[in-house]
């Protein structure tokens, strides 16, 4: 948002503009998608959260006997380590069943730090994406003002060529000024030379 704000600075990229029309319809809807998916990944990451607490405090009970707090259970969540929790129900039960637990607690903390690693990578893609989106408005900055210098050309052409048809009307009318009035001397001339003729020839 910052960024557009910055953007209509730009010569041709004012509030309203179709530039900025076109950032802010792009930007809104990356932002909203990116939202929806941010939704969707922590609706997916809490049941994922909420079902492994479930499976390490069920198995917590299985091979100790006794339910485990809610700092022994965050614990295991934040480190996958179980081996010191663990080591006394390894002596007493075996190594079959507690290993078993063990690897399943594992598979679920892989699976909850893989889900963080995708949201990061999320965040990332939006991040480039906005960095697609300033770039798509460069683009459309250059656009438009191809196109400014092309209504530019067009509006000076329209212009000479309006200026050219006074300076072609004017010429016609001087044109005619000028053959009419050699049209007059050529009048007078004649007239300046008939005359005499026939003044000796009624003589």
């Amino acid at each position: 948002m910052l960024q557009n704000l910055a953007n209509r600075q730009k010569p041709g990229s004012g509030k309203g503009t179709a530039v900025d029309r076109s950032r802010m319809t792009m930007t809104n809807a990356l932002t909203k998608k990116f939202k929806d998916l941010m939704t969707e990944f922590q609706t997916l990451r809490q049941r994922i959260d909420d079902e492994y607490r479930e499976v390490v405090e069920r198995r917590v009970m299985t091979v100790t006997g006794t339910r485990p707090d809610e700092e022994t259970i965050n614990h295991l969540i934040e480190t996958g380590n179980s081996e010191q929790i663990f080591q006394k129900a390894i002596q007493e039960a075996g190594h079959g069943q507690v290993l078993n637990t063990l690897e399943e607690i594992q598979e679920r903390h892989d699976a909850v730090k893989e889900i963080e690693k995708k949201l990061l990578d999320l965040h990332q893609i939006y991040l480039d994406m906005a960095v697609l989106v300033e770039a798509q408005g460069e683009i459309l900055d250059n656009i438009e003002s191809q196109v400014s210098n092309a209504v530019d050309h067009v509006q000076s052409g329209t212009t000479a060529l309006q200026n050219a048809k006074k300076l072609q009307k004017n010429s016609r009318k001087w044109m005619c000024i000028a053959i009419i009035i050699l049209l007059i001397i050529v009048a007078i001339i004649v007239l300046g030379v008939l005359q005499p003729w026939k003044n000796e020839k009624g003589a």
